[in-house]
């Protein structure tokens, strides 16, 4: 059986679970410490950062690639069934500069030169803007039914939206706003988010 080091409230270990979980694909799930990484998981992966996916004899330590891995097994919805240049530029958006946004809303502490609210326009203006617009023309993403994409983002603009929630909510972000609470009373996000002891070796 495959095995899945993760961590409950990361981004990037979400969309795994999600994508692996919709495959249908099961797994052993061990949820890590941060601060005690198991020594299983960094002799899989020195780099030490979750997800990762233990499975045939080979180490997929990729979010992005552990997803790929998981809709070609199975993708009973058609999740794949999108142009991928329009999705790679999504995602190159998403875990590029707005995952650097994200962090600096998030943990002002750690970036005392920077102006909280000027994070916030930043990240309007470079992200959540574009995503308003797609859902004003379209129920998700990239059409009228759920993709990659939305699995791979939502995780991040869920945390994005969490930080400040009050004030998430008064942003002009109406379509927004319903596709993230969709996606977050789910069925397939709630089933990747029950609580695991933490793995020990």
């Amino acid at each position: 059986m495959p095995i899945l080091y993760s961590y409950r409230r990361c981004p990037y270990a979400m969309r795994a679970r999600m994508a692996l979980q919709y495959a249908g694909i099961a797994f052993e799930h061990r949820e890590i410490a941060l601060r005690d990484k198991p020594k299983s998981m960094l002799l899989a992966s020195p780099k030490g950062t979750v997800p990762v996916l233990c499975v045939d004899g080979q180490v997929i330590d990729q979010s992005l690639d552990i997803m790929r891995w998981a809709l070609d097994k199975s993708d009973p919805d058609g999740w794949k069934s999108v142009d991928e240049q329009i999705a790679e530029s999504w995602i190159e958006k998403n875990d590029g500069q707005f995952k650097l946004l994200l962090d600096q809303y998030k943990y002002p502490n750690r970036y005392p030169e920077l102006n909280p609210e000027e994070v916030l326009i930043a990240a309007m203006e470079m992200m959540l803007k574009p995503i308003e617009t797609a859902l004003q023309a379209n129920q998700y993403l990239l059409g009228n039914k759920v993709s990659w994409v939305d699995i791979a983002i939502f995780p991040f603009i869920r945390q994005f939206a969490a930080v400040h929630p009050e004030r998430f909510t008064q942003l002009p972000l109406p379509a927004t706003q319903k596709w993230l609470e969709q996606l977050i009373q789910s069925p397939l996000f709630n089933s990747v988010m029950e609580k695991y002891p933490t793995w020990v070796d």
